[in-house]
């Protein structure tokens, strides 16, 4: 008995199953939306915004340096005195003091040349700028740690997919050789072929169920929700050309905007201002001071016993003070934040041209993923009439069944293929635009624009 017209059918529309997204729950989730969740419980990604936050105030910390400081200051004491004359008369008797003294005064100082605290200032300002260049890094990480996770969900299914459907063509096919055994026109040979693959299919779907579990865990762990089922790619899946199509452009761009060298580059022009600082310490400061103060001695002083007093005192004045001679404390300073500045300069450099060469990688990563797309479609296409043709042959009589077991294997595999090769694409893209540091929200957005809406099951009907 040969495979009828239906079941030929049947065999192709299961291969065209693939990527369908028939396992998710009832409603699928995007790209974005789940970016949105990773936000607020990723770990990595809490860590870099605190680390911002302090840093913010950190930098807010050296501005101290240039606003004036004011203190409160306060103080009792007590003083016991024992005055003995020799010969004591009215006027000059001895005597016992116990004489408490009572404190208190405002004291103000406004900096008005500190040269070494304004350059602090502006390091401090730096620094935040630092502290931002390391968040939109670690933004950009996990923009790409989503994409990453999302897309190898999709294509553990499509991989389950393909060997449910290669099963279920298998076990047909298994049906026909037995069937075909029973009546005398084929040999056991081909019914124990089709077992064979059949018990392969097996094995293939236990591994590619474990796969598909493996990866939502890792989706749910960056989230923090399980369940999630992401929307699979529109059929039919057109893969956006990259723009612009000048490899040195984006090189250039990398050079610019990557937040590693814009952390270089801060760092480098931190490390001048520590040189600023240290040739600072030469220079003089000049202070401006004042203070109020008022003090009680309520049984009088030696010179005054048992008269109670009470002072107030007033001062205002400019405090200069001038470096003369520590030591070449401040000459060793200077040839060191030298010596600093030299390794910035350095760091700078091998960030720029690190950077590049990832943009240029990750750009040619594309340029062939998007070739390899194209050859794969081509080779679909090929193993699909490769197919029909070997089951038009068995039904003739010039084709065996291993024949049949072969063009579907190489069908399916291929089609397997060329789903994680457009996978491949889209992840590769973002991957260069991270490479050249430009990689944002909006692009995740353009990545959901190619997946199908709806629910998984409206989804594989518009395949």
């Amino acid at each position: 008995m040969k495979p009828s017209p239906t079941t030929l059918a049947r065999s192709l529309s299961l291969a065209a199953l693939l990527g369908a997204g028939v396992f998710g729950n009832a409603q699928a989730q995007s790209l974005l939306e789940l970016l949105e969740q990773a936000r607020g419980f990723d770990a990595p990604w809490q860590a870099a915004r605190a680390q911002y936050d302090a840093t913010v105030s950190r930098g807010e910390q050296a501005r101290a340096g240039l606003l004036p400081s004011v203190a409160a200051q306060a103080g009792v004491s007590y003083a016991r005195t024992e005055y003995r004359v020799k010969n004591p008369t009215p006027l000059a008797p001895s005597f016992d003091l116990h004489a408490p003294t009572q404190q208190a005064a405002l004291v103000a100082s406004q900096p008005l040349y500190r040269p070494a605290n304004r350059i602090a200032f502006e390091q401090g300002q730096r620094g935040i700028e630092i502290a931002q260049a390391q968040l939109d890094a670690a933004d950009q990480d996990l923009l790409v740690r989503v994409s990453q996770a999302y897309f190898d969900v999709l294509a553990a299914q499509d991989a389950l997919e393909v060997v449910l459907a290669q099963k279920k063509a298998i076990s047909e096919q298994y049906a026909a050789a037995r069937s075909n055994f029973e009546l005398g026109n084929a040999t056991i040979t081909d019914s124990r072929e089709a077992q064979a693959r059949l018990d392969l299919a097996d094995a293939q779907e236990i591994a590619a169920g474990n796969e598909l579990q493996v990866r939502k865990l890792a989706l749910d762990q960056i989230i923090g929700r399980s369940g999630v089922s992401p929307m699979p790619l529109a059929q039919p899946v057109r893969l956006p050309a990259v723009e612009p199509m000048d490899i040195n452009q984006w090189a250039d761009t990398a050079e610019n905007t990557q937040p590693v060298v814009r952390q270089a580059r801060i760092a480098l022009d931190i490390a001048r201002l520590e040189t600023r600082k240290a040739e600072a310490g030469h220079l003089p400061t000049v202070d401006l001071q004042a203070s109020y103060g008022m003090q009680r001695n309520p049984n009088g002083l030696v010179s005054q016993p048992f008269v109670h007093s009470h002072a107030t005192s007033a001062s205002v004045g400019v405090a200069l003070n001038m470096p003369l001679f520590a030591g070449f404390a401040i000459q060793n300073r200077v040839k060191e934040t030298l010596s600093l500045e030299e390794k910035a300069q350095a760091d700078l450099d091998n960030a720029r041209r690190t950077v590049a060469q990832a943009a240029r990688t990750a750009y040619l990563g594309v340029q062939s993923g998007m070739s390899q797309v194209k050859a794969l479609e081509a080779a679909v296409a090929s193993s699909r009439s490769a197919l029909e043709a070997n089951l038009l042959g068995y039904q003739v009589g010039v084709r065996v069944n291993i024949d049949i077991l072969n063009a579907q294997s190489q069908l399916y595999q291929t089609q397997r293929q060329l789903a994680k090769a457009r996978y491949d694409v889209l992840m590769g893209e973002l991957k260069l635009r991270q490479a050249a540091g430009v990689l944002g929200d909006e692009d995740i957005a353009r990545v959901d624009g190619l997946l199908a809406t709806g629910t998984p099951d409206q989804a594989s009907k518009s395949r």
